[in-house]
């Protein structure tokens, strides 16, 4: 695993992918009232900045500086304020019971990185608050389009499941269909979507 890789990838004046949410985090944030969130692998801070738009107060950590700085610049844009932190999420620890959302979207890495992740950012979540971990399916790579070729950074409901629920209790995992539009139009990534909820 190497910053430098994604600092290169984010490095042109436009974004990699949109500066929209995440559809899938706003099915589960976007009824949610204001509190404070956590956004681990935040990138180029697009899912930070839509819940700072809504009116939470929102913590983003990536380890590319690249892309914090992107986040910085989209946040300015909508005028709100995110607190950004760049740090390697191996070694990086939250504060604990901090944070009413944690979310982790497509953060695609080998699987001891990944668990350990996982099992910190569960720390971070207080009192009836929630945990969502959204990722490229393992699915997806053929059945399904776009995202990672390699198998080893990809996952399923079942293995986020097996992670979290002996820490917090499960509201939902499943495997969800992305539409994405193509030159060849629309195709469907493969994804799946965990929710865990502090009682």
């Amino acid at each position: 695993m190497d910053s430098t890789v994604w600092d290169d990838r984010y490095r042109g004046r436009d974004f990699v992918w949109t500066v929209e949410p995440n559809r899938f985090l706003v099915e589960v944030a976007g009824e949610l009232g204001p509190g404070r969130a956590l956004d681990l692998a935040a990138g180029e801070g697009r899912n930070a900045v839509w819940l700072a738009v809504r009116g939470w107060e929102v913590t983003a950590v990536d380890w590319s500086e690249v892309g914090i700085d992107k986040g910085r610049r989209l946040a300015r844009h909508h005028e709100v304020d995110v607190a950004w932190v760049v740090a390697d999420l191996t070694t990086w620890r939250p504060p604990q019971a901090a944070f009413d959302l944690v979310a982790i979207l497509y953060l695609q890495v080998p699987p001891p990185h990944r668990r350990t992740i996982w099992t910190a950012a569960t720390e971070a979540v207080a009192p009836g608050g929630r945990m969502v971990v959204i990722g490229h399916d393992l699915h997806n790579l053929t059945d399904g389009y776009g995202g990672p070729s390699a198998p080893e950074v990809l996952y399923t409901a079942d293995e986020v499941r097996g992670v979290l629920e002996p820490l917090l209790p499960i509201e939902r995992a499943d495997t969800v269909l992305r539409p994405v539009e193509t030159g060849e139009g629309v195709r469907y990534a493969i994804d799946n979507v965990t929710v865990a909820r502090r009682p």
